[in-house]
């Protein structure tokens, strides 16, 4: 680890004792290359003897670093390994809790998802109840800017839904409204007219499962994607069924998308309320939900914001910038 050069008032030190030294070594990363991210960004001095870390910095970053190493011990537990952006995201969902003085929850492997391709972990707050409304809710609206994780997550759920048996069938619905291109003027049939903007969905898929276990999966259509007009007269039982983009549905779509759920299934719509493509008289669908199902018993409004953009950090700055 580096050296860290502390003024005088930093003068605290706070030691942190670990049961498996299998999973500590995991927590701290090849040639302790995690502890020294933490160092960097936390501004403390860490040193690792045994099973035991000790902690060196002011007060209030102590704390944040107890609450960091503790939540990447659990996360061992469940990976064979963590990394750099790893680390740095639990740093910044440590910082978001502390900003908001909130106090840290203990129960942190309550909010990940496991895929055929690993396991995911919330990476801000709002990923974090995003996760957990998922779980628990029948239908849930997650309304956010880009970058927020919104589909990657409702997709990724979904096919943990589906590989272990919880639901028959994933079913994966965008409205295909054009944002600054006709779908007229787009060459080929309707499929390839409507693809490009089902692709976010692929993406998501392939992020989740191997390519050639989606393929099977779309022809075995367990797994189904298609415009919204495909979803009329459908009753939509035992499976797992996605709304993307739906600030660019109508209040008649999104009724009657709605009205689709069925037994034993669950429901996720996405959207993003500061990029609506409808014409500027037509009122959004996802803006008619939000007023008119809110006080619903298992119906949740989760909101994302900037703050849970895990993308590229620029990304952050522009949707504030816009937001202004």
């Amino acid at each position: 680890m580096g050296y860290i050069f502390l003024s005088k008032n930093l003068s605290k030190k706070n030691t942190l004792k670990f049961d498996d030294n299998n999973t500590l070594q995991i927590m701290c990363g090849v040639y302790h290359s995690n502890l020294d991210v933490i160092e960097k960004k936390l501004n403390v001095s860490l040193s690792s003897r045994g099973n035991l870390i000790s902690i060196l910095g002011n007060p209030k970053n102590i704390i944040i670093t107890k609450n960091t190493l503790s939540k990447l011990y659990e996360r061992a537990k469940l990976v064979n390994i963590i990394e750099e952006q790893d680390v740095e995201g639990i740093i910044k969902f440590m910082n978001d809790h502390d900003k908001n003085g909130k106090k840290q929850s203990n129960n942190y492997k309550n909010y990940f998802i496991k895929t055929p391709k690993g396991t995911i972990f919330p990476r801000s707050k709002g990923q974090e109840n995003l996760i957990k409304q998922i779980s628990e809710k029948q239908l849930v609206f997650a309304i956010g800017p880009a970058g927020t994780g919104k589909t990657f997550l409702a997709v990724s759920h979904a096919v943990s839904f589906l590989v272990s048996g919880m639901v028959d069938r994933i079913i994966i619905s965008r409205p295909a409204v054009e944002a600054g291109e006709k779908l007229g003027f787009l060459p080929g049939d309707f499929k390839q007219k409507v693809d490009p903007y089902l692709k976010p969905i692929y993406d998501s898929l392939h992020e989740n499962l191997p390519n050639e276990k989606v393929l099977k999966l779309v022809n075995n259509e367990k797994i189904e994607i298609a415009p919204i007009a495909f979803m009329r007269g459908r009753t939509l039982n035992n499976a797992y069924v996605i709304l993307d983009e739906a600030q660019n549905t109508s209040a008649v779509q999104m009724k009657m998308f709605l009205t689709r759920l069925g037994n034993n299934s669950k429901m996720v719509v996405t959207g993003d309320l500061t990029q609506i493509d409808l014409p500027s008289k037509q009122k959004s669908g996802l803006i008619d939900a939000e007023r008119n199902l809110k006080n619903i018993n298992n119906i949740s409004f989760v909101y994302l914001s900037e703050q849970d953009v895990v993308r590229h950090a620029l990304v952050s700055e522009i949707i504030k910038a816009y937001k202004k």
